[in-house]
């Protein structure tokens, strides 16, 4: 059998998680980004301009998810009052509910996973993959040695 490479494996078991959480999520109306997003947003809210790169998305593809959130009544958007400039996202209450069932599902999920990896497995696969997001934000992952 021909060796998986690590990319590959990081793809395929991201998009695994990523149609799980997006088929958990479409039971309650939403999808896995909305939810990431509401988890990502502070108690007493969040500046936009914060909220992109707190999620590692690009700001055009947070927009589309804000608008949609909006539409739905999970959030707000007001005026910063320390800066008019900026807009501070909020949780409406049904905001707030439904990042409660984002945060359970997400805790679920990681209860289960712990329940079949062993914590030793699971810390170095957490090494590994800190290790792997530290060389490509160093860009060193194709700039040759020597």
């Amino acid at each position: 059998m021909k060796e998986k490479t690590i990319d590959y494996v990081l793809r395929a078991t991201w998009q695994a998680v990523a149609r799980m959480y997006n088929e958990e999520a479409s039971k309650y109306g939403a999808t896995m980004a909305l939810g990431f997003t509401l988890l990502s947003i502070d108690k007493e809210g969040t500046p936009s301009t914060a909220l992109a790169p707190k999620m590692g998305m690009e700001p055009t593809s947070l927009t589309r998810t804000l608008k949609s959130m909006e539409d739905k009544g999970f959030i707000t958007k007001t005026r910063s009052k320390k800066d008019g400039r900026s807009v501070i996202i909020k949780l409406t209450k049904l905001g707030q509910e439904k990042r409660e069932l984002s945060k359970q599902t997400v805790l679920r999920f990681n209860e289960v996973i712990k329940e079949h990896i062993p914590e030793e497995k699971l810390n170095h696969f957490m090494e590994v993959a800190d290790i792997i997001n530290e060389l490509i934000n160093e860009k060193s992952i194709f700039t040759p040695k020597g």
